[in-house]
């Protein structure tokens, strides 16, 4: 089935750190006593931080995000967060997702930016998430996304060979119910059930036309990562990836737990980026990488609680690379109650993208103005 591609090929790789990142032990204050003082249990070594200027260095094992810092193609957004911070992951994860820290927002901030990439919804797969679930981030009324498990079985009938038989199942679908315009509720089942039926095929059919010299690990990330790689190099349209990296709730176990999670991350981007540089790919592509929140500034004896602000990361050949925002002090009487004190709004930078990357009005996605960085090229 043919999928009509978008004339822009600027797109967005998003991957969220869920469970709240150690932004203290993954970007460090290495010259300051204080980082010391309030982890005596998990603080990390000076000798072991991978030094970016006399007083910041990132956590051991980042070694992919250090060559792209030194190639100037990171952004690193110290401070990240919002006003009122809620130390809530489902609250905090959903005022990202929507970008409204003051009401349940229903519509994501990714699902209106791809209503506004494809508005008239031409490629059911100008967003693609990869997981099991949708994150409310790409969700928007009348806006398709996909969420693809695997890319080889993805689909409602994947056992279905017959071009003919899925086009009449298409054709069920679209008179299921009686027909559009008779019930909204089966409006929505039926145009869901063509709109997963027509990108099913599509999707299925990346991974053959997919070759890399490129061996990525088998952790998840990883795996996700190419999965996304295979999408971008088959050329079908997506604007908008996403993906879900999971594991930093670090209530115990901070010091193994995060070194094992950085490791693999790390990884997974180079390997990612790698495979994108081999077919010609990487210049289209920017990738985010976020956390709901930071962790507390005092370690609670074997990890860290829930905190406020936080670290952003963006990187591709068209960032600007750098720090953008300032590190959060450490002064007691700067913290906000115990953690660290956000110095520039989430929104900011989503609204940098949008306008910066994809020539969107940012105002009319996030619903308001916030200032933004010169972080792209």
């Amino acid at each position: 089935m043919a999928i009509k591609k978008n004339s822009n090929s600027k797109s967005l790789v998003v991957v969220q750190l869920a469970g709240g990142n150690d932004a203290l032990n993954t970007i460090i204050p290495y010259t300051d006593s204080r980082y010391f003082d309030n982890r005596r249990n998990v603080a990390l070594s000076q000798e072991s931080v991978i030094k970016l200027n006399d007083e910041l260095g990132m956590r051991p094992g980042m070694d992919t995000f250090k060559k792209f810092w030194d190639s100037g193609q990171l952004a690193i957004i110290n401070g990240i967060g919002y006003p009122n911070p809620n130390r809530s992951h489902f609250r905090s994860t959903d005022i990202w997702y929507t970008a409204d820290n003051e009401n349940l927002g229903q519509e994501g901030w990714l699902g209106k930016t791809i209503r506004d990439l494809d508005p008239y919804a031409e490629n059911v797969l100008t967003g693609v998430n990869f997981g099991r679930s949708l994150p409310r981030a790409m969700y928007a009324k009348d806006v398709p996304v996909s969420s693809v498990g695997n890319l080889d079985t993805y689909g409602l009938f994947p056992d279905m060979e017959s071009e003919l038989d899925r086009e009449n199942t298409v054709n069920a679908f679209s008179r299921m119910y009686g027909g559009r315009g008779k019930d909204l509720i089966k409006d929505f089942i039926s145009q869901t059930g063509v709109n997963a039926l027509k990108g099913a095929d599509v999707i299925r059919s990346v991974s053959g036309k997919y070759s890399s010299p490129i061996e990525y690990s088998s952790s998840a990330i990883a795996q996700q990562l190419q999965a996304i790689s295979k999408v971008i190099c088959a050329d079908i349209g997506t604007r908008i990836y996403y993906t879900t990296y999971g594991g930093f709730d670090t209530h115990s176990g901070l010091v193994d737990t995060h070194s094992k999670l950085w490791n693999g991350l790390s990884s997974a981007v180079g390997d990612f980026m790698d495979d994108l540089q081999f077919h010609d790919k990487h210049e289209d592509i920017m990738v985010l990488i976020w956390s709901e929140f930071g962790r507390r500034v005092a370690d609670n004896g074997a990890g860290s609680d829930h905190g406020a602000g936080g670290v952003g990361f963006l990187l591709g050949s068209a960032v600007d690379g750098g720090f953008y925002g300032e590190y959060p002090s450490l002064e007691p009487k700067y913290l906000d109650e115990g953690d660290l004190k956000f110095n520039n709004d989430f929104r900011g930078t989503y609204s940098s993208i949008l306008e910066q990357w994809f020539e969107l009005d940012p105002v009319s996605i996030l619903g308001g103005n916030y200032e933004q960085f010169s972080i792209v090229k």
